[in-house]
């Protein structure tokens, strides 16, 4: 793992590069030829899994002493980029794990905690992040789920909706209103273990795309939670989830900066190959420069990304940059996945080709972890000081 200087922006050093260049060779190898059926199926391989986990993709930032790598955030992000150039689905098991899961119990957790859970989750144990409700979205303070004071714990009653890695995961932080009269700072972030009485893993959503990411519903009735499971201070899950949710945010742009480079790559082979009026389409200045427009805005999304994550492990403010990174992250995936559509032609519009399956997954960036629209709030109130 890289524990270099900074490099500026999209330089990389020599450790960086490698660590890149090794997740990144794992990808083509490992992860591509499972691609087309984990889709159909809408279900990740176990063995791939398995093969993350082995590779020490989860536990990037988790202190060598208790299993995980002792890496930085910028290390987790360039893992994130390297997997989503094949494979954004899989991406998404990585990136909830270590930019929400991890870092919240980084922060957040007890030493007792954090002995107890990091080694697990940098060996095998997957981690979920439970948010999201019906009624609780981009207004992600207006949780239903409930939680009780016991005597020995507590007791949650609810529902969370689109929860990621929901499937595979076998420890969920979970928020729920502890003392609704409080409003926002009544939450409470919660540690629920799979299978845990009282709580279930619901139906998988049938989605439009990253397919095999398993995004579901999760049910508590009853669920009780002993004391020690308790995430941080009771009524302070507001700032637990407003703190992880800014890294994650980085973490989607690295994801969506993947996405676009792995479609422009397959556009640019695919423009060399496909041959029409005698010569490859790659010779025509009209494809030449789609593909030139798709390789800047690429490019700048790079240096987005990279900025906000070098900002955050420097302990510097990068609220304003993680908003404008997803932001412009999501929308040069779309468009660039669009485009390298349109390079394949009629090709592009169907299954036997990766470039469909590039644009179905794009569309998410502009919707989880914040829409686009509360990404444009967030950078107005930062660039124009509002309240």
């Amino acid at each position: 793992m890289a524990h270099a200087t900074p490099a500026p922006l999209t330089q990389l050093s020599e450790e960086e590069s490698l660590f890149y260049s090794t997740v990144r060779k794992f990808a083509e190898e490992a992860i591509a030829p499972h691609v087309r059926a984990m889709d159909d199926e809408q279900r990740l391989d176990e063995g791939l899994v398995e093969q993350v986990f082995e590779l020490g993709l989860m536990g990037i930032e988790i202190p060598e002493e208790l299993g995980g790598a002792g890496g930085s955030f910028f290390d987790a992000v360039l893992a994130i980029e390297a997997i989503s150039t094949v494979d954004p689905a899989v991406a998404v098991l990585v990136d909830v794990h270590n930019t929400l899961v991890i870092n919240a119990l980084r922060r957040w957790g007890s030493p007792a905690q954090q002995q107890h859970w990091l080694p697990k989750l940098a060996a095998g144990t997957v981690g979920a992040y439970a948010l999201s409700e019906a009624g609780s979205g981009s207004d992600a303070f207006a949780l239903q789920t409930r939680a009780e004071k016991l005597p020995s714990g507590f007791r949650l009653n609810g529902r969370k909706l689109w929860i990621s890695n929901a499937r595979e995961a076998g420890l969920f932080i979970v928020f729920a209103t502890l003392d609704p009269s409080a409003g926002y700072r009544g939450i409470t972030a919660f540690l629920v273990e799979k299978g845990a009485h009282g709580f279930a893993v619901g139906r998988k959503e049938d989605k439009l795309g990253i397919r095999a990411s398993s995004t579901c519903e999760l049910v508590f009735d009853g669920c009780e939670v002993a004391e020690e499971n308790l995430l941080g201070e009771p009524g302070k899950g507001y700032m637990i989830a407003i703190e992880t949710l800014n890294e994650g945010r980085i973490g989607i742009g690295a994801q969506m900066l993947g996405l676009a480079e792995g479609a422009w790559g397959h556009a640019a082979r695919y423009a060399k190959e496909r041959r029409q009026f005698g010569k490859p389409i790659a010779e025509f200045q009209a494809v030449q420069f789609t593909l030139a427009e798709m390789a800047t805005e690429i490019e700048a999304a790079k240096l987005m990304v990279y900025n906000a994550a070098r900002l955050k492990d420097a302990g510097k403010p990068y609220v304003r940059e993680a908003a404008m990174t997803k932001y412009f992250a999501s929308q040069v995936a779309e468009r660039v996945a669009s485009q390298c559509v349109e390079v394949f032609g009629g090709n592009g519009f169907v299954r036997d080709y990766p470039a469909e399956k590039y644009y179905r997954d794009a569309k998410v960036g502009k919707i989880y972890e914040g829409t686009s629209n509360m990404q444009l709030a967030t950078i107005a109130k930062q660039v124009l000081g509002s309240r």
